[in-house]
């Protein structure tokens, strides 16, 4: 069986995006893939967090998870910085990285342009990426389009190691979410829908009431045509909504632009408000019931510890490919 890992950080609450590209996505691989889901608070914490806040929002994502369907019978999910051999490892593959490659990574410009003080770890953040990646033998990295240069680096890495050392790493492939990958803003649907963004009604949260859903689509921005059809490149506005609208019904973007045709965007905004509020619902349901319980911390517990034991290995089988630490006699 091939082993899928991903890792999400707990830096803001989940929006629809990360609900149709990946976290609804992810139940249907259980029983495919050797699965690890892993909350990459380490990563979060490469710019400045709030302590209290980041610790809720560790457990608030790891709820999500749960609350989308993983099964911890069936997958492993854990907390990044609860395995210790991540850091460990992400030293090691810091000494295979060269500093040119790490200024030229889009997320660390993107992080840095115009800041006085910036973070070292925001430039050494992709071969903490490799090494959660390279940990668990992975076949296959689930992401986005905006993650696909992190992944591209961990693949050099991994081949720039075994190409030194010994064949330890497992060179990870790419897979690109086909449905609902790029979910846009409904105010600036020209860009990606962000839990950074500071207009609240340009994002659709996954714990958002349904009041606050209908009245973040109602205002989306559109065009004053009329039509509904989908022409990202004319009409962005309208063809994000018929992207969430498909995703969240299980229907096709085809299907809807028949059954639109001729009806004005009122209706249309409606039906899609109801398509996400209805999709949202039994998630919000199993979040409210476990994201205060005990049954939440002994998930997260049984899943450190298996991530341990899988992680600990190879970290010992790379240790030893580059020399370091002891190896011990026997008597």
């Amino acid at each position: 069986m091939k082993t899928i890992f991903s890792g999400i950080q707990p830096s803001g609450t989940l929006t629809l995006g990360n609900y149709i590209g990946a976290m609804k996505q992810f139940p249907t691989m259980q029983d495919d893939y050797d699965c690890y889901f892993c909350i990459v608070d380490e990563h979060a914490i490469t710019v400045p967090q709030d302590r209290l806040k980041l610790r809720e929002n560790i457990r608030s994502l790891a709820a999500l998870y749960l609350a989308s369907g993983i099964d911890p019978e069936k997958s492993t999910l854990f907390i990044q910085s609860e395995v210790g051999a991540h850091t460990q490892l992400g030293w090691m593959m810091q000494t295979q990285s060269y500093i040119g490659e790490l200024e030229r990574m889009t997320q660390f410009k993107d992080k840095s342009t115009g800041k006085e003080a910036v973070s070292a770890a925001l430039l050494t953040y992709p071969p903490l990426m490799a090494a959660d990646i390279l940990l668990y033998n992975t076949d296959i990295v689930p992401v986005g389009n905006d993650q696909k240069q992190h992944l591209e680096i961990t693949r050099d890495l991994a081949q720039r190691f075994n190409r030194k050392y010994n064949d330890i790493f497992t060179v990870p492939e790419i897979r690109i979410s086909e449905v609902g990958a790029r979910i846009m803003s409904l105010q600036e649907p020209t860009k990606k829908m962000s839990k950074s963004d500071p207009n609240k009604k340009a994002t659709l949260f996954m714990l958002d009431e349904p009041k606050q859903i209908e009245k973040k689509i109602k205002s989306a921005v559109t065009d004053s045509e009329g039509i509904v059809q989908f022409d990202p490149e004319n009409k962005p506005g309208i063809s994000n909504l018929l992207t969430i609208y498909a995703a969240c019904s299980n229907q096709l973007i085809e299907e809807l632009v028949i059954k639109y045709e001729g009806i004005g965007y009122g209706q249309f905004k409606e039906d899609t408000a109801n398509a996400v509020i209805h999709a949202l619902a039994p998630v919000q349901e199993q979040y409210n019931k476990i994201i205060q319980s005990s049954e939440l911390d002994d998930i997260l517990d049984q899943g450190a510890e298996k991530a341990s034991r899988v992680a600990n290995k190879t970290l010992a089988k790379a240790k030893k490919a580059m020399g370091l630490g002891r190896v011990k006699k026997r008597k």
